[in-house]
């Protein structure tokens, strides 16, 4: 069985993930969507918000599973057997940053990267562009799943009226 990671933060999960994982899914005979947890970062969503909003993302793929990991993207391949990361790139510039990454994952543990370009509909989105223009109330209804959108609009609420 060939087992790829696909590991992230997705603070929100975007489409333009969802996209990387469907393809990645058609290649794999598994994939283990990695959403990488760290209790001393600071982020949107908890650990457990973002595993969920994954899992029921890809709730109609059932070659995809969702898992929280922490430390090295390597440890996590070696713990779950997969061969590969799969990667998603959206310009030239996550290319050069990428491929720094995936030949020291190489050197590590000897696991493959593979990268996959988004979409065009997708090319420009990032979790941190849409959680800047949702805050400021810009539609962000056609970069994310309707259930992450709903997430996305309650916690920002819930910042805004907390004062922060």
């Amino acid at each position: 069985m060939k087992r790829a990671v696909c590991p992230g933060t997705f603070d929100p999960v975007t489409l333009g993930h969802l996209e990387i994982v469907e393809r990645a899914a058609g290649l794999f005979d598994e994939v283990v969507v990695g959403v990488g947890t760290n209790p001393s970062k600071s982020r949107l969503f908890t650990d457990d918000e973002r595993i969920g909003m994954f899992a029921d993302a890809v709730a109609g793929l059932p070659n995809v599973r969702v898992q929280g990991f922490s430390g090295l993207v390597t440890s996590f391949c070696a713990e779950v057997g997969a061969v590969a990361i799969v990667k998603g790139l959206r310009a030239p510039s996550d290319y050069d940053y990428e491929v720094q990454m995936a030949r020291m994952n190489s050197h590590l543990t000897g696991v493959e990267t593979v990268f996959l370009p988004t979409g065009k509909d997708y090319s420009f989105v990032a979790s941190s562009l849409v959680k800047e223009v949702a805050a400021f109330g810009g539609d962000v209804s056609a970069l994310v799943p309707p259930s992450v959108l709903t997430a996305l609009t309650d916690r920002l609420a819930e910042r805004r009226a907390a004062g922060g």
